[in-house]
């Protein structure tokens, strides 16, 4: 059967036959999904839409905005199950820092500062300048203050190179949220832990991680059963623990 995918800005035909053809199909289809959910003109359409529907100054009302949003223009980085969830652990870690990598327009990291303690404190990274400055903006309007949050637009290999100097030497992360390239999630949590910055029991969250760029990721993990320990998964989330700092992980 002969199935004509017009998508931008290429029409790809796809003769469909067998089941591993089917399934590698709905990875092309996921793969441009993908593309498009992460775009700047998704960014943009979210950032606007959120802006001028929600009430300024209260942080229900701009999770309940995008949440709306979502049911018209169906995101992979938004949704209320995936909030949920996200609520869950971050009430359970109870963090003092949080490292978010990826901020699009600032969905998780309202999120995620909802629930922070007073002495609670985000450092989101975001490598595009006007996605950070979009998600930012945000965030101030949900109600939150500087000293609560702050936004590093650069690349997140450059980010963990500071972020010693950035925690102070008494402190180290309790979570980490991995929502940007996920090609990269692997050579940054190498280099989080070469920086002995991740407290023991440390909460993990990376998403998208079931795609042939996570696999290096996956591998990683689950060569270290002494290092990581693998909660639960909830689509295409993973949660993991880092259980120790050692030389043998």
């Amino acid at each position: 059967m002969s199935l004509l995918l017009a998508s931008l800005p290429v029409v790809v035909i796809v003769t469909v036959r067998y089941g591993g053809e089917l399934l590698a199909f709905c990875r092309q289809l996921f793969t441009q999904a993908m593309k498009l959910t992460r775009g700047t003109v998704s960014i943009n359409k979210t950032h606007a839409f959120v802006f001028s529907n929600c009430t300024h100054g209260q942080v229900d009302s701009v999770l309940e905005t995008f949440h709306l949003y979502d049911l018209t223009y169906p995101s992979l980085c938004i949704g209320q199950v995936k909030g949920e969830f996200l609520d869950e652990v971050v009430s359970r870690a109870a963090p003092l820092w949080v490292l978010e990598f990826g901020m699009h327009c600032g969905y998780s990291s309202v999120h995620i500062l909802r629930l922070l303690g007073p002495a609670g404190r985000l450092l989101t990274v975001e490598k595009d300048p006007e996605t950070a400055d979009k998600g930012e903006e945000i965030i101030l309007v949900a109600g939150f203050k500087h000293p609560q949050f702050q936004v590093l637009a650069c690349p997140s290999a450059e980010a963990v190179t500071g972020i010693r100097a950035r925690l102070g030497d008494a402190q180290n992360l309790d979570l980490v949220l991995m929502d940007h390239n996920t090609g990269q999630y692997l050579p940054d949590l190498l280099a989080l832990e070469r920086c002995g910055v991740l407290s023991p029991g440390c909460v993990l969250l990376v998403n998208h991680i079931f795609c042939p760029k996570g696999r290096p990721f996956l591998e990683h993990i689950q060569a270290r059963p002494h290092c990581y320990t693998q909660c639960r998964q909830l689509q295409g989330m993973m949660e993991l623990t880092w259980k120790r700092a050692s030389d043998v992980c």
